[in-house]
């Protein structure tokens, strides 16, 4: 049975849209396009640029329209206040003669993202008008050297960099908090999908968090280039909005924090919470006790309760409703409502409705601000195929190992865990699932039976070379060191730098060089992908080749991430009282 968001149709020789009930080509019913469907007038064409686009909210319950802040950055040349360019066929005046667009698929789930607007969002494919409506919500930002600047790369992992901020411009926003902020990265999820799309990641990062801000530089409003100094022990949320800093700069505060290469991000305000609970219909959330919050206005009895609109937003934004009034508890909160909300938006309810997938792909795309890669419908659509692929049962949500800041008196903020903090980044950066998944158990499997399981040379018989190829200043000679004193591998040299810098660590070695690379993979706590044999068997007293990348740390530590992790987690599915 053919989606009913795909038979809304444009007809070249009229120029109206008709429901077409049977793809024939010919049975056709003319009727008028459905209000829900339709744009500030009858004819499929963009959004007037005088109309109000989505707002910012954040802790409370003004009401208003939403408009989605440009920070630093400009509306794309395709949107609303975009140079117009006609399009093929397009006479200049009067209606756009195009041929009927192909189906072309019974159903597209589009991810998109921001601050509780992580949720999968169903695009019609059928109607022109439809893909210039939406592509006309989505603003974009140029980031510059920050991100990948492919839609995506195939074969590799997908991160993404989710940020809600907290700017309160706009009517009826002085209501939320500080009415002043230019947009802090209030809220920030580092959304990790795995090569092979089995299972992602979404890892919470506290905006209080104590980290340092690397310099980095930003496209103005006015299209010049800043250079801003970067920041040393400092706030998190500050890499974004202060001095000028762009997503681009929150995006490298990230990779320098844990080590992940952020591909894109998508941001939002907190005003897209009311749109986009309201146009799934409500998100289930379950609450262990009632809440009364004079400063969030959120008043809910306890048990579950179905939240839409203003009482969403209060939900996403209360802390006072917490014992312990932190953000961190306020994160659990929001992880919880993530996943409802994805898990309503997935509903078949929500996707067979041409009505409410129209809604909530006008909501989501309204509240979006993106980088260039992706910053139309048709990239965004291509990111959303690969995305999708993974099940929701295996969406696992975390929140950033952290413990109180020791620098403070009385903790305000935090700082990273000093040892799960990294356990986790190198989870991250090794690709290895949170999820019981029986393909990375397999994947896991056939890379490390083949290479580091056999007979393993004594240490006093394995003999290596180390180059340098890491961040470490020292890392071969410490590496080396540490060998020779507490391994007992006498035989291992210091060759300083590499010829250049890698991002992984190496060990190069001959077939008969097997069970001395399996005993130093073991020491190093080397993966199987570190492991590059060779096809020729080495000389007498030739030595392997260690080549020490990013990924090394310092010598001792396992190159390796664990393969589980203690901390608290939860799923897409386990959102509610139903678990």
């Amino acid at each position: 049975m053919d989606d009913p968001a795909d038979q809304w149709v444009l007809n070249p020789a009229t120029g109206d849209y008709e429901l077409r009930l049977n793809h024939s080509g010919g049975n056709t019913t003319r009727s008028t396009v459905p209000p829900a469907q339709r744009g500030p007038s009858d004819s499929p064409r963009r959004r007037n640029p005088s109309q109000s686009p989505s707002e910012n909210a954040s802790e409370g319950t003004p009401r208003r329209s939403a408009e989605v802040p440009r920070q630093g950055g400009r509306r794309s040349a395709n949107g609303p206040r975009g140079p117009q360019h006609p399009a093929a066929g397009d006479t200049g005046h009067g209606r756009r003669k195009r041929k009927a667009p192909k189906s072309r698929g019974k159903k597209a789930l589009l991810w998109t993202g921001g601050v509780m607007a992580f949720v999968l969002v169903g695009v019609s494919a059928g109607g022109y008008w439809l893909y210039q409506r939406l592509n006309g919500n989505i603003n974009t930002v140029d980031i510059g050297d920050a991100g990948n600047k492919d839609v995506i790369t195939a074969n590799a992992p997908i991160n993404i960099l989710i940020i809600g901020t907290d700017k309160r411009t706009g009517k009826g926003n002085s209501g939320y908090g500080d009415k002043n902020s230019v947009g802090h990265a209030d809220t920030n999820i580092l959304f990790h999908v795995s090569e092979d799309r089995s299972n992602a990641t979404a890892m919470s990062i506290p905006r209080d968090l104590i980290t340092d801000i690397p310099e980095c530089t930003s496209k103005q409003e006015d299209g010049s280039v800043k250079t801003i100094p970067g920041l040393q022990h400092v706030r998190f949320n500050r890499s974004l909005g202060e001095a000028g800093r762009d997503p681009g700069c929150t995006m490298k505060t990230v990779k320098e924090l844990t080590g992940v290469e952020v591909d894109h991000f998508m941001m939002v305000d907190f005003n897209a919470v009311k749109t986009l609970s309201t146009a799934v219909g409500g998100v289930k959330i379950c609450l262990d006790h009632a809440v009364n919050d004079p400063k969030s206005h959120l008043k809910l009895p306890a048990g579950e309760n179905t939240v839409m609109g203003e009482d969403a937003l209060a939900y996403v934004r209360t802390r006072h409703a917490y014992a312990n009034e932190s953000d961190l508890d306020r994160i659990k909160g929001q992880q919880q409502f993530i996943g409802s909300m994805i898990r309503q938006a997935k509903s078949d309810d929500t996707l067979t409705s041409p009505t409410k997938l129209f809604k909530l792909a006008d909501a989501a795309t309204k509240a979006l601000t993106v980088d260039k890669a992706i910053g139309d419908v048709k990239k965004l659509s291509t990111l959303a195929k690969e995305i999708t692929k993974t099940d929701t049962k295996n969406i696992t949500f975390v929140t950033m190992p952290v413990i109180d800041n020791p620098d403070e008196p009385t903790p305000v903020t935090v700082v990273a865990h000093p040892t799960k903090a990294d356990e986790l980044f190198q989870m991250l950066r090794e690709d290895t699932s949170l999820t019981e998944v029986a393909a990375q158990k397999k994947k896991a499997k056939s890379k490390q039976d083949a290479l580091l399981k056999g007979t393993k040379a004594a240490p006093a018989d394995v003999r290596v070379d180390v180059y340098n190829g890491g961040e470490v200043a020292g890392g071969a000679q410490q590496t080396v060191t540490w060998l020779q004193n507490t391994k007992g591998v006498l035989k291992s040299t210091n060759k300083a730098n590499a010829p250049k810098k890698i991002a992984k660590t190496t060990l190069e070695y001959a077939p008969n060089q097997a069970d001395q690379a399996r005993a130093l993979a073991e020491m190093m706590g080397l993966p199987g992908s570190a492991m590059k044999p060779g096809t020729t068997d080495a000389e007498e007293l030739q030595p392997m080749v260690l080549t020490l990348g990013a990924d090394f740390k310092e010598a001792g530590r396992s190159i390796t991430g664990p393969k589980k992790i203690d901390i608290p987690k939860s799923s897409a599915e386990s959102a509610g009282c139903s678990k």
